[in-house]
């Protein structure tokens, strides 16, 4: 694979990167401001015919059962993690999008640690069924852009 097409990739997979890190912006906004009784209701609307339906449905039955148990607190620790992992990330794609050089190895650092602390929370799933990780391939992809960027740096 020819370098160019490896740097067309890396900007698709910058651009969806910030794409999710404003939809996580958005959604950190929006717990902060929305009652834990306006997350139960609209649980309640979504599953509601469903469970009329079929009450063992497991989707349905699943949902309401985290709404009903989403404290606060547990509202606030997601919104805080969202918007902060959020703000963070998108910080990261426009450093990366202008070329900046520190912001290489940082994206993978703090990246890194972003995803592994949300897989040991259980927040949210980043693996895939054989156990790796899929951003192991954006890590590579920000390798090669980083050494392509050093060589490319002119003093």
């Amino acid at each position: 694979m020819n370098e160019h097409r490896v740097h067309q990739i890396f900007e698709v997979s910058l651009l969806l990167k910030g794409a999710h890190a404003l939809i996580e912006c958005v959604g950190g906004i929006v717990l902060a401001f929305v009652s834990t009784n306006t997350i139960v209701s609209l649980a309640n609307r979504l599953t509601q015919d469903e469970l009329v339906e079929d009450p063992h449905d497991f989707i349905a039955s699943h949902l309401m059962m985290l709404a009903s148990n989403f404290s606060v607190s547990t509202q606030h620790f997601y919104a805080f993690y969202l918007l902060s992992h959020g703000i963070v990330k998108l910080a990261l794609v426009v450093a990366l999008l202008k070329n900046k050089l520190w912001a290489y190895p940082s994206s993978l650092i703090v990246l890194g640690l972003f995803e592994h602390t949300a897989a040991e929370t259980n927040f949210y799933s980043v693996k895939r069924p054989d156990g790796e990780y899929i951003d192991l391939i954006e890590d590579w992809l920000a390798e090669i852009e980083s050494a392509a960027a050093l060589r490319d740096f002119k003093i």
